[in-house]
């Protein structure tokens, strides 16, 4: 088989669609199989590559027509990626659950102590409330807050842990 950068095959800049259908069908399936490693399902794989023929497409000519598969790999490689950050968003997601009809005294409670919580919050150092915030309301494990703050796995559960300490303490102040 033919390849774009084989002498043997010659695109024409003018003809776009002729180039690109042709890549298309000398790699479609190598993309597919590379998309499928990284989404580990083949609809998404599929949608992804054509995604990245579509976004070939509309930029033809490239400048260097040589690397129209380098730039179909990079383009299957990042749509893969954000398949995997929109699933990641959607499983943390969780939708509000149905309250149950209580009465104005518990809600007033319940808002108090939401305020309560949120002015201890407020007081802490900003590094402990991003690690709090991140390990409790997003539930995030100690590693991913690590990597977003961009300190070590350790340091974010002692930041953690202290954080938990010191906030228990003032929402005890406040009480």
């Amino acid at each position: 088989m033919a390849s774009i950068g084989d002498p043997t095959v010659v695109l024409v800049p003018d003809d776009s669609l002729a180039a690109v259908s042709e890549l298309y069908r000398h790699h479609w399936l190598g993309l597919v199989r590379l998309a499928v490693l990284v989404v580990d399902d083949r609809q998404s794989a599929e949608d992804v590559v054509q995604e990245a023929f579509t976004g070939l497409y509309r930029r033809w000519p490239l400048k260097d027509s040589d690397k129209a598969l380098s730039y179909l790999r990079a383009a299957v490689l990042n749509g893969s990626r954000s398949v995997l950050r929109r699933r990641r968003v959607a499983r943390l997601y969780t939708p509000p659950a149905e309250r149950p009809n209580s009465s104005a005294e518990s809600a007033a409670v319940v808002g108090e102590d939401r305020r309560e919580v949120q002015q201890a919050l407020q007081a802490l150092p900003t590094r402990t409330r991003e690690v709090l915030v991140l390990r409790y309301y997003l539930d995030l494990a100690h590693a991913e807050i690590a990597q977003i703050l961009g300190i070590s796995e350790s340091t974010a559960r002692a930041t953690a842990s202290r954080g938990i300490a010191v906030l228990t303490d003032k929402l005890k102040e406040l009480r």
